[in-house]
Order: structure tokens, then C-alpha cells, then sequence
């Protein structure tokens, strides 16, 4: 069955991350069924990184605060995340799955 995602939701989540007037720093984009839905978000990234468990498989769109005293900058990252316990066959599928993701992370 092919992957769907929905769009609408996933493309808010994504914009709750982006907007500085929010807290929100993380989101994940998770599997419900064969359909890419939004997953958690959160502020802490050690919370975001306890997501990441061995038996599933996400996407997590990060936002992160660089620089020094004198310049700051916000930057963000989509991360693709593969548990060791994921099978073979849904691995594989993630890797095309991701290209319906980037279509809301841009």
C-alpha cells in the first residue's frame, strides 16, 4: 500500500516550529498506518531524542540556536529517524517516504 501524507496537518506542526513567537522547537512526523501524520512536539530536545526508541521509525523537524553572544541565528533540520528493530522492508520504504515529507518541509 502506498504512503500518503497528510499535508494539512503535518504542514501546521511544521509551522509551529518555524514561528519564533512559539516555544515549540521540535515535531515528529510518525506513521499511523500506511499515512505520515504529526507525531509529538515539544521545547527540550533530550525529550525529542528519547523518541527516537529502536522500534520506530519518524521524522523529526528540529529548530537550533547558533552563534555567539554577539550574533545568533536560528537553523532547522529534518531528521530521518530508522530503529535497529524496524524490518528491512519498512527501512527501505522510509528512504521514499521522505520525499512526501520534504514536500511539507521545505
Amino acid at each position: 500500500m502506498a504512503t500518503k501524507i497528510d499535508k494539512e496537518a503535518c504542514r501546521e506542526a511544521y509551522n509551529l516550529v518555524r514561528d519564533d513567537a512559539t516555544d515549540v522547537n521540535w515535531v515528529t512526523f510518525k506513521y499511523n498506518g500506511s499515512t505520515i501524520v504529526p507525531g509529538d512536539q515539544g521545547v527540550d530536545y533530550e525529550t525529542f531524542k528519547r523518541k527516537c526508541t529502536d522500534d520506530v521509525r519518524l521524522f523529526g523537524f528540529v529548530r537550533f540556536t547558533t552563534g555567539d553572544a554577539m550574533s545568533k541565528r536560528v537553523k532547522f533540520a529534518l531528521i530521518t529517524w530508522i530503529g535497529e528493530d524496524v524490518s528491512g522492508l519498512q527501512r527501505a520504504k522510509t528512504g521514499t517516504d521522505k520525499t512526501l515529507v520534504k514536500e511539507v518541509v521545505q
